[in-house]
């Protein structure tokens, strides 16, 4: 079996033509030697991390959800106040509320966290929700205030919950 030299290949043009008016304009770029070769540009993405409250017109946003579309948000904010605490409280990971919370949210609720317990350590009680209230102030959107009995003391939660996407979002959140 005899070696193959390798030998440079110009790469093919497979960029469409910008379309200005009438006329086509190719973008191309001289490579050493002045030869003309394909302009290699990658597009950038702009990071938006405020949940799109940027620009109104963004169409890659949060999508507001109906409350005809959304779980019951009496049964299903009880579950999401006891996680809610539970990461409060360090026994749950704060990954687990990225999908339920808005950015400001979930910043909020990890520069409040208790670290977790030592491992060999005293475990800590389990936080407890004891009574939870929801009012639907406008279509899609949930005010919920709740009663916790933490460590310590009893705790009270309120949380503004909208529908976003399909599923309920916590996108403010009060803790006494």
């Amino acid at each position: 079996m005899t070696a193959t030299a390798l030998r440079p290949m110009p790469v093919p043009d497979a960029a469409p033509p910008i379309e200005v008016g009438d006329v086509q304009v190719r973008l191309v770029r001289h490579r050493r030697g002045g030869a003309p070769g394909p302009l290699a540009v990658q597009g950038t993405l702009r990071l938006v991390l405020a949940d799109g409250e940027d620009d109104p017109d963004d169409d890659f946003g949060p999508v507001a959800t109906p409350r005809r579309d959304l779980p019951d948000p009496d049964a299903w904010s009880r579950g999401l106040v006891q996680v809610l605490v539970e990461v409060v409280a360090g026994q749950r990971p704060c990954t687990q509320l990225l999908r339920w919370t808005s950015t400001g949210v979930y910043e909020q609720v990890r520069r409040e966290r208790m670290p977790p317990p030592a491992p060999g350590g005293a475990p800590r009680r389990r936080p407890q929700v004891r009574s939870v209230r929801v009012c639907e102030p406008a279509d899609g959107v949930a005010e919920v205030c709740a009663v916790v009995n933490g460590q310590q003391r009893t705790h009270a939660v309120a949380l503004r919950l909208e529908g976003h996407d399909g599923r309920w979002r916590i996108t403010a959140l009060e803790t006494r």
